[in-house]
């Protein structure tokens, strides 16, 4: 979670979240709704210096092949801020995942975490521009910036936006955020820390490669920039990220025949979104691809089985039941469905083992109640369709092990809040 002000898509609780030094004409796809702590820091709204603020989540979830059910609360994050000075303002997050932390825990999906989700300092320059300096979240794709739970449909996060483009990606790093002077278009400019390839994981896209402030390699860096325009009931987006994988220094790089330096073994992100809502209905739609040419060499190095090219899409639309309510005028019933496609290992190079349960669709249809904007209560069905099982990479399976189906589907209730 970021610099967040909510714009409800009605039919969704969508809320698109722009800064509110960025809002120009205020458009129905730009009306401006305050409902965090945080938002009214970042506003310069607050009765107080010092805010707290949060939110959270948690889940049931019901898995038809396994015939197992489980249940977590998901996370729990708590926000403090400070407003120094009319210039200077702090901002941080913590987050706990899972309940709770514990030594040696068995790794059963739910492993609990506790991280900074959030640390940074912002520096005004003048009412259309600011600087961030710390751990902060940029802006790319739909949901990194607008994770609240309120702020989407679905109990889980899209698919697409957990392991295309990691959720909440947070790094350290410099920031630039601005909007144009005549035209409602925002624009962000960062410098971070860069991903390391060492801990790439198979299966989880760039994921396991985020440091989120913990001993970051800075040898090797990363850019991310982003354009954001507003027309009518529309905001359309494009994002990127280009950055090095390999922080080790010369000596260790050349033990691994790995190249080194500040952009070396680069791997590079793009995407484009689209929203939109208008009188109950919403909709919106993103798309995605992650282009890394040498895999081949972090194959050779770690033997992690990482793909050259990793893409993810989605569309969704939803309707508001409440829209022309009277007496629940203030509150929301979105249905949704949603449709994702996704491939981690799209391409993989001469030394990669392809995987055809990382080809997936995700058909996810259900609702999200609103009482109030802080507040929801949400169901859904996930339908999902992998390719085929690949046996080389099925090592040591146990006996009791159950063959692997490329059909599953899920049942998922929850409930969010923020403040």
């Amino acid at each position: 979670m970021t610099l967040k002000h909510a714009l409800i898509l009605s039919l969704g609780s969508i809320l698109i979240s722009f800064q509110p030094i960025f809002s120009q004409q205020i458009t129905p796809a730009q009306k401006l709704v305050l409902t965090t702590g945080e938002d009214s820091l970042t506003a310069g709204t607050s009765s107080s210096r010092t805010v707290i603020s949060g939110y959270g989540s948690a889940f049931y979830q019901r898995d038809m092949n396994e015939k197992m059910a489980r249940a977590t609360l998901e996370r729990v994050v708590l926000f403090i801020g400070h407003q120094f000075n009319s210039k200077i303002a702090f901002f941080s997050e913590m987050e706990l995942e899972n309940a709770k932390v514990q030594p040696n825990a068995v790794d059963n999906g739910f492993a609990g975490e506790l991280s900074m989700e959030q640390a940074y300092l912002k520096f005004s320059l003048n009412p259309r521009q600011y600087i961030v300096a710390g751990l902060f979240v940029p802006r790319i794709g739909i949901l990194n910036e607008n994770h609240l739970p309120v702020n989407f449909n679905g109990v889980q996060r899209p698919m697409v936006e957990q392991l295309v483009i990691p959720a909440t990606w947070r790094e350290l790093g410099v920031g630039f955020y601005g909007r144009a002077r005549r035209i409602p278009l925002n624009y962000t400019l960062a410098v971070v820390n860069g991903l390391n390839d060492a801990t790439f994981t198979h299966g989880t896209g760039v994921v396991d490669g985020k440091a989120e402030g913990s001993g970051a390699y800075a040898n090797n860096l990363a850019v991310t920039a982003s354009l954001q325009y507003y027309w009518q009931n529309f905001r359309f987006q494009v994002s990127g990220y280009a950055g090095g994988t390999n922080g080790l220094n010369a000596r260790k790089s050349d033990s691994l025949k790995l190249n080194h330096g500040t952009f070396s073994l680069p791997i590079y992100l793009g995407e484009a979104d689209i929203m939109y809502s208008n009188k109950g209905f919403s909709a919106k739609a993103i798309g995605t691809m992650i282009s890394f040419p040498n895999a081949s060499d972090v194959n050779r190095a770690y033997a992690n089985n990482v793909a050259k090219v990793m893409y993810g899409a989605y569309g969704e639309l939803a309707y508001n039941l409440l829209e022309n309510s009277v007496k629940y005028k203030d509150q929301q019933l979105n249905v949704f469905g949603r449709y994702e496609i996704l491939d981690l290992n799209s391409s993989i190079p001469s030394n990669g083992i392809y995987d055809g349960t990382l080809k997936q669709q995700h058909i996810i249809a259900g609702f999200t109640y609103l009482p109030i904007p802080n507040v929801a209560i949400k169901a859904d069905v996930r339908i999902l369709h992998t390719g085929d099982e690949n046996p080389a990479l099925v090592i040591n399976p146990s006996p009791a092990r159950v063959p692997y189906r490329v059909n599953n589907s899920f049942l998922n209730i929850g409930i969010g809040y923020s403040f």
